[in-house]
């Protein structure tokens, strides 16, 4: 998570919001992502999506079997689906997304047993680091604006 970490602070120093992710095997990581939404003009570019991408390419499959995703806040339904597809087995988070999470927040993709593929979700991993950096860059953000106006 600490290199979750790193990625979410390389995304806030180009003025994304802080959320970094990372794809571990076998102890290496294959993948790294972060936010980059505003900077690509993409809505699919959350970090989970940047880091799921970057280990496919890495093991050049799109199957990421024994691979734990590291990410900074609880994924949304667009990133767990992707976890899912992906058959990512073991996801960790750091704190919980109340307006968009899809593991437990409003949805709980992981356990949904309509799917084919279960998600094991670990929660709380560096919680209280995670929640201060976003707290702390959307603090900020609404003290520019209100400079601005």
């Amino acid at each position: 998570m600490h290199e979750a970490l790193v990625e979410a602070a390389a995304a806030e120093k180009l003025g994304e919001i802080p959320i970094g992710a990372v794809v571990v095997q076998g102890g290496e990581i294959i993948g790294r992502g972060y936010n980059l939404r505003e900077t690509s003009n993409d809505p699919t570019t959350h970090a989970e999506m940047v880091a799921i991408r970057a280990a496919a390419r890495h093991l050049g499959s799109w199957r990421l079997l024994d691979c734990t995703l590291y990410v900074t806040l609880e994924p949304c339904v667009m990133c767990m689906g992707a976890i899912i597809l992906a058959r990512i087995p073991r996801l960790v988070y750091a704190c919980r997304d109340p307006k968009a999470g899809a593991v437990g927040s409003l949805y709980d993709f992981s356990r949904d047993e309509r799917f084919n593929h279960r998600v094991e979700a670990v929660e709380g991993v560096l919680g209280d680091e995670c929640s201060t950096m976003l707290s702390r860059f959307f603090r900020e953000l609404r003290a520019r604006k209100k400079s601005v106006s």
